[in-house]
Parts: structure tokens; C-alpha cells; sequence
């Protein structure tokens, strides 16, 4: 009997959509860092990204449609190398750089509280408030692609909505708050229950 063909040692298509993620993830950090929207330049994801070129860069990808895929995500990420330093450059030498002047990141818990919440909304109904559903989807979509992740499909995210309000109901809440908010480049989506007053006659 023939042997078994054996598999490859990993999916190189997998590794260059790893590659493909980290490397437009990477971009959207150091726009938030010069932005002065990051208190630091990104080092550790661009740490990361160079380990995946080095290595990707000793294989030998036979594929040409594979190779032409790497060398395009390799010179891309030369070249945005190339803009950070001049970037990071510019900005310890106190002149002008590639990216527009920014005021640096503050600490501090009052301008943190003050830039992090993007969007609420209290929602007691989806389906019968679909208006609040879709503005609350619309600005954690908004907020998911500035910090360069994917946005989270509507329906899925309507049915994690639905849920929620069903089980903080459950617990006695009358309606649920649920806030969009961004902290040191990451999104999150918070729920909090609303204990309302008891339902009036007639209601």
C-alpha cells in the first residue's frame, strides 16, 4: 500500500493571512501612536511582525503565487519600517516628519474618561428598537476598524444584544446600557443593567 502523503509542516497560506493581519494591525497602531492617540510606539507588534517576515523569508515557497504574495507583504513592511523611523526621528529631533504634529498622550484618568466612552445607548427592546441597535452597531464598528480589528457582523451582533437584555431582565432590569469604549487601543463593549421604577398603572 502507498503511504499516506504527508501533510506540510504548517498552512503557508495560513501564515501569510497571519501575516497579512499582523502587519495591517501593526500599521493601525503606529497611525495611533503618531496621532497621539498611544503614549508609545508599538514595539512589541513590530517585534512580532519581524519574527513572521525572518521567518517566512528561510523558506523556500515554491509557489509563485504564494512567493509574490510574501514579497509584496515583505516590501510593504519595509517600507512603512522606513516612514516610522523617519517619524520617530523627526519627533525626538523637534522638526517636522512625515506625520502631523500631534499633542503627546496624557495619562491621565480625567482626559481617559473623557476620550475612551465613544457611544451609549440604553435599549429595553431590540426588535422593537432596531434604530438604537444599528447606531450602537455603526460605533463599535467604527471604533473595532480605528483600532484596526475587523467589525463584528450585525446579526451576530444583534443575537449578543438580544441575549444580554434577556438576561439582565431576567435579574430585574428594566432596560440595559451598553457602552462603546476605547482604552489604550483596544475596543471593548460593556453592559450594565438598569434597575427601573416599577411599571406604572395602565402599563
Amino acid at each position: 500500500m502507498a503511504n499516506k502523503e504527508q501533510e506540510p509542516p504548517f498552512d503557508l497560506d495560513g501564515e501569510l493571512n497571519v501575516l497579512e493581519a499582523e502587519l495591517k494591525k501593526l500599521e493601525a497602531e503606529y497611525n495611533m501612536y503618531f496621532a497621539g492617540r498611544l503614549p508609545r510606539p508599538p514595539w512589541e507588534s513590530r517585534k512580532r511582525v519581524l519574527t513572521l517576515v525572518t521567518r517566512l523569508d528561510r523558506l523556500a515557497i515554491g509557489n509563485y503565487g504564494s512567493r509574490f504574495r510574501f514579497t509584496s507583504l515583505q516590501t510593504r513592511f519595509a517600507r512603512f519600517m522606513s516612514l516610522w523611523d523617519r517619524g520617530l526621528r523627526a519627533r525626538e529631533e523637534g522638526r517636522a516628519g512625515p506625520f502631523p504634529a500631534s499633542r503627546p498622550v496624557e495619562a491621565s484618568p480625567s482626559e481617559t474618561a473623557a476620550d475612551g466612552v465613544r457611544h451609549s445607548a440604553s435599549i429595553s427592546d431590540p426588535v422593537r428598537e432596531p434604530d438604537k441597535l444599528r447606531e450602537l452597531h455603526k460605533n463599535l464598528a467604527a471604533a473595532r476598524r480605528a483600532a484596526g480589528q475587523d467589525a463584528i457582523p450585525f446579526e451576530k451582533f444583534a443575537d449578543l444584544v438580544k441575549t444580554q437584555v434577556s438576561n439582565m431582565q431576567s435579574k430585574g432590569n428594566r432596560e440595559v446600557t451598553f457602552r462603546v469604549a476605547m482604552k489604550d487601543g483596544k475596543v471593548s463593549l460593556t453592559a450594565r443593567g438598569v434597575k427601573g421604577a416599577k411599571k406604572s398603572k395602565g402599563t
